[in-house]
């Protein structure tokens, strides 16, 4: 379990890296973007995000995730005035998270945690949370991609290079590690 811990906190870095590499490549007029009417942009995805964030995680173990003082449909009107301030946001919501994570031992795992009053493992809302993240994340960086276009810089491997980078995995020591390790 201990492997877990040390797993989910290098995942959550994993989906807070593709967002800062997101969120770097953008202007403040290009995070506030919306595809179509019905779409979010990435400032109103991101707001959301953090609202999620400073509800779930704060007090987590002690108060249910859903706060009071949360207000959900708020999070999906920008209000942000500029990238400054939603990068201040983006790095709230995400140290937040990671304040109540990294003091997290095997022995918390099993504890139970309310999420709307429904009774979750702490593994179980941690996984939750995950899903809900990565989910964001990959909208995020898909509409990076349309707004970029041929300037987009790749988060992961990019196109036409799978060959050598699984080369130069093969060409290392088989042994265990994290697949984020390289990042």
């Amino acid at each position: 379990m201990n492997s877990y811990l040390t797993s989910i906190e290098k995942q959550f870095e994993y989906y807070k890296s593709l967002g800062d590499k997101t969120l770097n490549q953008l202007t403040f007029d290009e995070l506030s973007f919306k595809p179509n009417s019905y779409s979010n942009s990435i400032a109103i995805i991101t707001k959301h995000l953090v609202g999620n964030m400073l509800s779930r995680w704060t007090n987590f173990l002690t108060e249910d995730g859903e706060k009071e003082w949360r207000h959900r449909d708020l999070e999906f009107e920008n209000t942000f005035t500029s990238k400054k301030d939603l990068l201040l946001a983006w790095s709230k919501g995400w140290n937040c998270l990671f304040d109540a994570i990294k003091p997290l031992s095997e022995n918390d795992l099993e504890r139970i945690i309310y999420i709307r009053n429904q009774g979750h493992t702490i593994t179980e809302a941690i996984n939750r949370q995950i899903a809900h993240y990565s989910y964001h994340v990959g909208q995020i960086a898909y509409i990076g991609t349309i707004i970029k276009n041929e300037d987009w810089q790749s988060l992961s491997i990019a196109k036409g290079q799978s060959s050598s980078y699984n080369e130069d995995k093969f060409n290392k020591k088989k042994e265990r590690r994290h697949f984020t390790d390289d990042m």
